[in-house]
């Protein structure tokens, strides 16, 4: 694949995308202190060589400019001339498209995927029995139960991307690092969110009933 035969109107179309997500988000106190970040593959793919949109560095998120995102390569490095520098959790991202050939990829800051990530750090993975929005990601047994990936949250990246192949699960599309927050993929932006959103559920349901257990 050529960089170059990525046409304007994909690259467009994902910066709108992204654009629509990152409000709705906003909207929802997802993105405090400008962390977070969201990108979605544009173009053709293969593990070796793929693109993507993603959100750039220390931008707030509840705002709109036209600096807002950049196009990267498999390796994370920008593939047109910019000054704008992608996510710095950008490795995390790569390694997650390269693995699953994904479309699109939300991370969020929130109080309860960080408290249920400490909740459940020596364990390593959040727990959830049965709670019906685990069809989400197309689980349809009774009672299902899940186990929700976390990862430590190291300083340097690359040494949590080098933990990712390890980590992901075939049928959960999300990992956790511990205090930060979630990872969250899917086919396309709109089964993205809805994963992320059902997380999210999930993640308060884990912690409450925690509480409520003690």
């Amino acid at each position: 694949m050529s960089f170059s035969a990525i046409r304007l109107e994909e690259k467009q179309q994902a910066f709108a995308e992204l654009r629509e997500i990152k409000t709705l988000l906003a909207s929802r106190g997802w993105f405090p202190g400008t962390s977070g970040n969201l990108s979605i593959r544009t173009g053709e793919f293969s593990p070796e060589q793929f693109a993507f949109a993603i959100t750039a560095s220390g931008k707030d998120k509840s705002v709109h400019t036209p600096s807002d995102y950049l196009l990267v390569d498999q390796s994370g490095q920008p593939i047109e001339t910019t000054g704008l520098k992608p996510s710095a959790e950008t490795l995390i991202h790569c390694e997650i498209y390269r693995l699953t050939g994904c479309g699109a990829i939300f991370h969020v800051h929130t109080v309860f995927n960080n408290l249920v990530s400490e909740l459940y750090a020596e364990r390593g993975s959040v727990p959830v029995d049965g709670v019906e929005l685990i069809k989400a990601f197309n689980i349809w047994e009774e009672e299902a139960h899940i186990d929700i990936p976390i990862l430590p949250n190291y300083a340097e990246i690359p040494r949590i991307a080098e933990l990712v192949e390890g980590a992901i699960v075939p049928r959960i599309p999300g990992i956790m690092l511990r205090k930060h927050g979630i990872y969250a993929w899917g086919a396309n932006a709109f089964e993205a969110k809805r994963h992320l959103e059902a997380f999210e559920f999930l993640f308060e349901y884990a912690y409450r009933w925690a509480l409520l257990k003690k």
